[in-house]
């Protein structure tokens, strides 16, 4: 009788960016488990990422809106994953509720980060070394490993697949005009104002390399239609605004076929990175050393300003000097380079 595959179920975080991050894991996970099968419980709109995932097996949508503590909503789904036998769950969030659902599923082994003191819940319960796990996927990537393993662990970069087919439907959806090169401009940042570049120094961007003859693209979700439609209208309407027109998965196709990426530290960052395309990533409040785009030729511009990062939604000091003294000649110095 044919072994049986090595079952891990990962419980997935609740960010664009970290859930692109957490394929390194699932990298990890195939390297070390030969022929194992990796299915991921996370929020549903994470589907259209773990689906251009070759290593996933299987994308379970979480049900519970996030935030939610759920105690019985948590019970049934576990109960109804134990027919999966699982041998191992993984937690990637830190929260006590995300340890319910693999508890419920009677999964005999459950690692994770101690995280919200959750001894009882995990059985494999890992302490952090924050000092020695600096980035966020070291911390993913770690718990795919044995507790003793030499830390900070090697990685492999994300790397969504794209499906030719729906490369082109969604082609044909938009009437895009592909001649030429393309440049992507994402201007949102689901945290908040100070990891945002300001708007008047995309349109700049925007402007200069569309007398270049680049086309030029806006992305974004419903919450970035705003910045991104001031951003056309300072560029003199040049740019095609896809900013809350397109669901997550046409997103990532139509990032699929430009050439370069301006953006933000954002979810789009990543997915750009992950889809091997050139991304210069501003970053303001934020740390480029916790959270980078994981790409050979990224470029990554900060200012190192003695107040940042300060990891704040908004600037506290009333300024964002980190951001608006970025100015676009510094980002046009590398697409131009």
């Amino acid at each position: 009788m044919p072994e049986q595959p090595y079952k891990i179920l990962i419980v997935g975080p609740s960010w664009v960016g970290d859930m692109v991050m957490a394929q390194s894991l699932f990298i990890t996970l195939k390297q070390r488990h030969a022929g194992c099968l990796i299915d991921v419980i996370a929020p549903a709109w994470s589907l259209p990422l773990l689906q251009r995932m070759p290593e996933v097996n299987q994308a379970i949508p979480l049900t519970i809106a996030r935030g939610q503590f759920a105690f019985f909503g948590r019970r049934h789904i576990g109960l109804g994953l134990r027919a999966n036998a699982y041998d191992q769950a993984i937690l990637l969030p830190n929260s006590w509720k995300s340890a319910l659902i693999p508890f419920f599923a009677q999964i005999p082994r459950r690692t994770g980060w101690i995280g919200e003191m959750r001894w009882g819940l995990l059985n494999d319960a890992r302490k952090l070394d924050k000092n020695k796990l600096t980035m966020t996927v070291q911390r993913f990537v770690a718990l795919g490993l044995p507790a003793d393993a030499s830390q900070p662990p090697t990685y492999a970069f994300p790397k969504l697949k794209i499906d030719p087919a729906l490369q082109h439907q969604v082609g044909e959806k938009f009437a895009l005009d592909t001649q030429g090169k393309i440049l992507a401009l994402c201007p949102g940042a689901e945290y908040g104002p100070a990891k945002r570049w300001p708007a008047a120094h995309f349109a700049e961007v925007a402007k200069h390399m569309h007398a270049q003859g680049w086309r030029v693209w806006l992305f974004g979700s419903e919450k970035d239609k705003d910045v991104a439609e001031e951003i056309d209208a300072l560029s003199g309407h040049i740019c095609r605004n896809f900013a809350g027109q397109t669901s997550l998965a046409e997103a990532v196709d139509l990032l699929s076929l430009v050439d370069t990426v301006v953006s933000n530290d954002s979810g789009l960052m990543h997915v750009a990175a992950a889809l091997d395309k050139k991304v210069i990533a501003i970053y303001g409040s934020s740390d480029p050393g916790f959270t980078p785009p994981l790409h050979h030729s990224a470029e990554i511009i900060t200012l190192n300003l003695e107040c940042s990062p300060c990891f704040k939604r908004d600037c506290p000091l009333g300024h964002t000097r980190c951001l608006v003294d970025i100015t676009p000649d510094k980002v046009l110095a590398l697409l131009d380079g």
